[in-house]
């Protein structure tokens, strides 16, 4: 992987802006282990190895288990996760796949059921935050930190 452009030094003034949005994002209240469940399962989803490096780091620094982590593409499948996060992450998936998808009125019930309406914007906010994110570092082919690899 070649990185195309560095966003940051070649348009410092927005991306200072767009940074500060996301951060103020992360301000509204929301748990920060539901934040960061919705950022890697939509990283999952568009591909971009550099936010799931972050969030899943993020993630286990904050007490996270690796079974939560490595299940999360098949949530569906698993009792691990609560009705609170199953509604986020069928809204994650809803959003991100919002071409496909059109934002269904069950997957929206199942939001109001969990979330209230000023809960709902915040995620609906940082889900539009990671989609952003994963496009930039997707579409400048940012890489994600590599540690070597060490001899068995």
């Amino acid at each position: 992987m070649t990185p195309r452009l560095n966003p940051f030094a070649a348009a410092p003034a927005p991306m200072q802006k767009w940074l500060d949005f996301g951060k103020g994002i992360l301000q509204t209240g929301l748990e920060e282990s539901l934040m960061e469940l919705v950022e890697i399962r939509a990283s999952q989803i568009n591909g971009c190895a550099v936010c799931l490096h972050m969030h899943t780091a993020a993630a286990r620094k904050r007490g996270e288990s690796e079974e939560r982590l490595y299940l999360l593409d098949a949530w569906r499948e698993s009792p691990l996760y609560s009705a609170r996060e199953r509604a986020a992450l069928a809204w994650t998936e809803a959003l991100t796949l919002v071409s496909e998808t059109h934002a269904p009125d069950e997957t929206y019930q199942a939001l109001q059921a969990q979330f209230t309406p000023e809960e709902q914007v915040a995620l609906t906010l940082l889900i539009v935050t990671i989609n952003g994110w994963n496009r930039i570092q997707v579409g400048f082919r940012a890489v994600h930190p590599v540690k070597k690899r060490e001899a068995a």
